[in-house]
């Protein structure tokens, strides 16, 4: 097959107007099928293995596909609009042996150490230490260098080898059918070295268990579900490796009064039916120690929101403060005294209706509605 004389759309069994994904899948499955490892001493497959790569070459370039759609296999030859013929290289070779043969063909090297697990701790913080900051310790129990050895796992004075199994690259290659594919070494476990006399207090491994006190500074605004990192802080990697990372998440208690949403305070205030209708002001102590006054505007009615700007909760890692938001409930005298009975009866007779416009709306509503 020549990729010269055959369509390379057809060449991929893709569709003119199929789009890149499509292109490379179709390319990936054709490579697999046709590569030459797979099918050692085959002419005829090479050849189509080649016309395979040829096409997706030109058709994975959105410059040489719109010259390819134009003028067909001209556009590479003699110069024209295309030069530069698709197929020079194989493009994505590289990705069909990662995909057929795994990383037998990424290169040598010896195995990488293992960096050790990152822990997570939940803390839990009341409202007061989330508006302020805090400096806590907390104690965990956590892998560390083992003191004898230095985290190497080898007995003082003597050293881990070679492991001569995989030469050091932790891995070892087998073949099955078609495919050569790797796995962790079994003499050395994928470290790449062999201890032959290891650390009697740590048992080889370079770390041990023991408990660790660490300081965490909470900033001021953090909220629940906010993480804490400490760099370096969680488990010690094996045979000295670099250790894991520990994330601190908060957990903010509910509070007695407020309730929060972001920076925002909210909280439900009653008043007495007489403020409510005269009017006046309510102090409210805030987190911050300070008592915010809030002005109450005469006729309030229960459900009624009052905003006091740059009162609640501190932006975290940021300038500034969000609102404090109540919410007005008022409330009826449940116990009153003759002479405060006496003149709400005066205050009744006084009563025209248009003190309680939203009451007097609704009844006649009523009235409207059912003509009565």
């Amino acid at each position: 097959m020549s990729a010269t004389e055959v369509d390379f759309y057809e060449v991929l069994g893709v569709s003119r107007d199929a789009d890149g994904a499509t292109i490379k899948s179709a390319y990936r499955k054709l490579a697999m099928q046709y590569h030459p490892d797979r099918n050692a001493g085959c002419k005829e497959n090479e050849d189509k293995f080649k016309a395979v790569s040829a096409a997706y070459e030109c058709l994975k370039d959105p410059q040489k596909r719109a010259a390819y759609d134009r003028y067909g296999h001209a556009a590479f030859q003699n110069g024209g609009p295309g030069a530069g013929h698709p197929g020079s290289d194989f493009g994505d070779i590289g990705d069909i042996f990662e995909t057929i043969f795994g990383s037998a063909f990424g290169g040598g090297g010896r195995a990488q150490p293992r960096r050790g697990a990152d822990l997570r701790y939940d803390m839990q913080i009341d409202l007061e230490d989330a508006f302020h900051g805090k400096s806590a310790e907390i104690e965990i129990e956590v892998s560390q260098n083992c003191e004898t050895c230095h985290g190497s796992g080898a007995t003082p004075g003597t050293r881990a080898r070679t492991c001569n199994l995989c030469s050091g690259r932790g891995q070892v290659r087998a073949k099955q059918g078609f495919f050569v594919v790797e796995r962790p070494c079994p003499n050395c476990h994928g470290s790449g070295e062999v201890i032959t006399s290891p650390c009697r207090d740590c048992g080889g491994e370079g770390r041990v268990d023991r408990p660790q006190k660490l300081e965490v500074e909470i900033p001021p605004g953090v909220d629940t579900g906010t993480r804490i990192r400490l760099s370096g802080k969680g488990e010690a990697g094996p045979r000295g490796a670099p250790p894991g990372d520990l994330y601190i998440f908060v957990h903010v208690k509910p509070h007695a009064i407020f309730q929060r949403e972001g920076t925002t305070l909210a909280t439900r205030v009653p008043i007495s039916f007489t403020k409510a209708a005269l009017g006046g002001s309510i102090d409210i102590p805030n987190l911050d120690g300070e008592e915010v006054t809030i002005e109450i505007p005469a006729g309030i009615q229960s459900g009624k929101q009052l905003r006091q700007r740059g009162a609640g909760m501190p932006v975290l890692q940021g300038r500034g403060r969000g609102d404090l938001v109540i919410e007005i409930a008022v409330e009826t005298p449940t116990k009153l005294s003759k002479q405060q009975r006496a003149l709400l009866e005066q205050f009744r007779e006084t009563e025209t209706g248009d003190e309680c416009p939203e009451s007097r709306g609704f009844f006649d509503k009523l009235k409207s509605t059912f003509g009565g």
